[in-house]
């Protein structure tokens, strides 16, 4: 089938890349050209495992190219993903001016029947308001019809969550509809769930929240587990096996970040308070979060009188590791509040530090390697869990650092394992 996918984006061109991957014929549509060629030239613009090596064989295979060009791109398309970016409102109500732009473009364009599938995460409704602003700005007597096909692809495995989801939900209002999107979908051998249109936005929301639900809910078990004596990782181990809880999204730590689950919840909470609903437990997990992100500079702040003129390692930056994502991590409000009280950091992040640099290009030394943050500090914050930062042994911050006094946002280290090695170890829930 000929693609036409608007946005280049995570969702936009992962989703692009993986049709191709499964036999598609895609094109990827974006206002910015400097983007465009380097996508051309085979460089991603994303920091995703396995994106790159599969747009280079895609677009060398002639099944995936990239434009500026969206009327060409339109005009003859089977079907035409958006994928365009919904960022929040001051309010807490998502941003759908992208998505307007992109509704006029293909009205203005199409010249055949075709099938447009909203992939972005949209309040509900937004898909009825879609097909019916197309409607009114088609410029040739054709067909479209809208769909609501909403992503649940992970930063870090994006590639990996499109091709092997665990189900793939569609939103239609006409069998032709959901037959067309099946017909695309085929070559992925995945599970399909058909349901209205209306139904497929509010599964978006409802998982994402449930998950936000479930880590924000462990953090402050973890916290009351600090209170009472209890270990939280013995805790989750025998939750684990209960089938109807499961061990997903039970790490406890310094709460969840990036582009999905800050931004849904304040969206979800803003859609139920327009018809009079006050979501409490959607709004309890987004406070424990927020407290959540910054209790291990409390912590220090007991610890220390200040940090004015310490030399402070910050291990890892991302929201989570995989990705290069700073969006809601918390690593950027206990750099703020450590920056505040004085400290000089020294921050390593194998692939998050340039764009930690653009916010503070001169106040942070950014590093290489972790031995050259740890060398002579006095305090450590981790706040990812990468594999680089996982491999650390514990007898390396004795080695390498002036006092070895290390905050663990991400429970990497057995707290045992750090106290013999004569590091003074804090984390969280333990």
């Amino acid at each position: 089938m000929n693609i036409a996918v608007a946005g280049t984006g995570y969702v936009g061109l992962v989703s692009g890349v993986c049709f191709a991957e499964k036999g598609h014929k895609v094109i990827c549509v974006d206002t910015d050209k400097e983007k465009i060629d380097l996508m051309i030239a085979g460089i991603s613009p994303i920091y995703e495992a396995d994106l790159e090596e599969m747009m280079k064989k895609n677009y060398a295979e002639g099944r995936l190219n990239y434009t500026t060009e969206y009327a060409a791109a339109y005009k003859n398309a089977d079907a035409i993903f958006i994928g365009v970016g919904t960022p929040e409102l001051p309010d807490g109500s998502a941003n759908l001016s992208y998505i307007a732009t992109a509704a006029r473009q293909i009205a203005e364009s199409v010249e055949q029947d075709c099938l447009v599938v909203v992939k972005s995460t949209v309040p509900v409704s937004t898909n009825d308001k879609v097909e019916q602003f197309i409607k009114d700005f088609l410029t040739h007597d054709v067909k479209v019809e809208v769909a609501s096909n909403p992503e649940f692809l992970a930063q870090g495995t994006a590639v990996r969550d499109t091709l092997k989801a665990s189900r793939v939900i569609i939103g239609t209002e006409s069998k032709g509809a959901d037959d067309k999107l099946r017909k695309i979908y085929e070559p992925f051998g995945l599970p399909i769930v058909s349901v209205s249109r209306r139904s497929a936005e509010m599964i978006k929301y409802a998982s994402n929240n449930f998950l936000a639900l479930k880590i924000s809910y462990i953090n402050d078990i973890a916290n009351l587990c600090e209170l009472v004596g209890a270990d939280i990782e013995e805790v989750v181990k025998g939750m684990s096996f209960d089938g109807r809880i499961g061990s997903s999204f039970l790490n406890a730590g310094i709460g969840y970040g990036g582009s999905c689950f800050p931004k849904d919840t304040k969206a979800l909470k803003y859609l139920a308070k327009q018809y009079s609903y006050d979501l409490k437990t959607v709004g309890a997990a987004a406070e424990v979060n927020k407290k959540q992100k910054t209790k291990l500079f409390m912590k220090s702040c007991k610890r220390l009188i200040t940090f004015q003129g310490l030399k402070v390692a910050v291990l890892g930056l991302a929201f989570k590791p995989g990705t290069d994502d700073l969006r809601e991590a918390p690593s950027l409000d206990n750099i703020a509040l450590l920056l505040e009280q004085g400290a000089d950091i020294y921050a390593y992040d194998p692939a998050a530090s340039s764009n930690l640099e653009k916010k503070y290009p001169n106040e942070i030394v950014y590093v290489h390697a972790p031995e050259e943050a740890l060398k002579g500090a006095n305090v450590c914050f981790i706040f990812t869990e990468w594999k680089e930062i996982k491999e650390i042994k514990p007898d390396t911050y004795k080695k390498y650092m002036k006092t070895p006094l290390v905050y663990d946002g991400r429970n990497i280290y057995k707290t045992e394992e750090m106290k013999n090695a004569g590091v003074e170890y804090y984390s969280i829930g333990r």
